[in-house]
């Protein structure tokens, strides 16, 4: 494999090249990532979420992969807001609806992450998104929203996603349908506090937070997994991306104060500005857990009256 720099090697995605960590987990096991070893990482608190999830091959726009890609160690922060549905549908492909919790009510979110043992090896991210109905319901049932609103299992659409590395960019974006571009991104999150700052085009900053972590409480491995369907568009069909979340310590403030989020210039700001945000309502930061992500799969999303 040939070194780019001191460090780095180049691997081949889908055609696309890109620079990995030369002896990290993707150079030396390409998705394929031997458990016990992860399970020697001080960092990681154990691996028997993931022997419960086998790895399959598939075919996927960036050749044959591996999946779930699987993230072993991160840290997550969300900020959930009341919106507007008017602003919030002009967001939104005419297939999707919002996500209502009163008439003419949506939710969004901001969203940052942390990921310090993967099969990619380590990157930063951040989001804004949109909750949405799920695919192929009529009307909405008290269970499915008060399921979304306990953040259990809560479907989305994704505005703007930029990671911190290539690898992170081109599966993201080439492979699942994101919208993803590599910008400076750092990502803080410990018991104490939440930070983040996301860079602009320019250097500048496009998005910030900074905010006390709720108090946080532990959970045994397993006992509480949320599932987060995602819809994307690739090549012109839609599909639903699933990442399955093991909590392992966690805390959740509602209607928090002093949430320092402060929008700047940039991609992720007009996104944000757009939704017309109207009250944060919710703040779920977890300091430890692990994720699986699957691939894409083919979902029949029918025309939005």
């Amino acid at each position: 494999m040939p070194s780019t720099e001191q460090g780095a090697v180049e691997v081949d995605l889908g055609g696309r090249t890109v620079t990995v960590p030369k002896g990290g987990l993707y150079d030396r096991y390409r998705m394929d990532t031997d458990l016990d070893e992860v399970a020697r990482d001080p960092r990681v608190r154990g691996v028997d979420f993931f022997r419960r999830l086998p790895k399959t091959r598939v075919d996927s726009p960036i050749g044959p992969t591996l999946t779930p890609n699987f993230y072993y160690r991160i840290s997550t922060a969300r900020i959930t807001m009341l919106a507007r549905s008017r602003a919030i549908r002009r967001r939104l492909p005419g297939e999707l609806a919002p996500l209502e919790v009163a008439p003419g009510l949506g939710l969004i979110s901001v969203m940052f992450f942390r990921y310090d043992v993967c099969d990619i090896d380590f990157y930063t991210e951040a989001a804004v998104g949109v909750a949405v109905r799920p695919a192929r319901h009529g009307r909405l049932g008290f269970v499915d929203l008060v399921a979304a609103l306990k953040n259990e299992h809560l479907d989305s659409y994704v505005l703007s996603l930029p990671v911190s590395t290539d690898i992170a960019q081109v599966r993201g974006h080439d492979g699942y349908g994101f919208p993803k571009w590599v910008t400076g991104l750092d990502v803080g999150i410990d018991a104490d506090r939440t930070t983040a700052r996301v860079a602009n085009d320019a250097g500048g900053t496009d998005l910030s937070l900074s905010v006390a972590t709720p108090a946080q409480t532990a959970f045994p491995s397993g006992k509480r997994v949320s599932s987060l369907p995602s819809y994307t568009s690739i090549n012109g069909a839609w599909h639903s991306t699933l990442s399955q979340t093991n909590v392992l310590s966690a805390g959740t403030a509602i209607f928090p104060r002093n949430v320092g989020l402060r929008a700047g210039e940039g991609r992720m700001s007009d996104d944000l500005r757009s939704l017309k945000p109207i009250k944060t309502v919710q703040l779920d930061v977890v300091t430890e857990g692990q994720l699986a992500l699957h691939m894409p799969v083919p979902v029949s999303v029918p025309p939005r009256n």
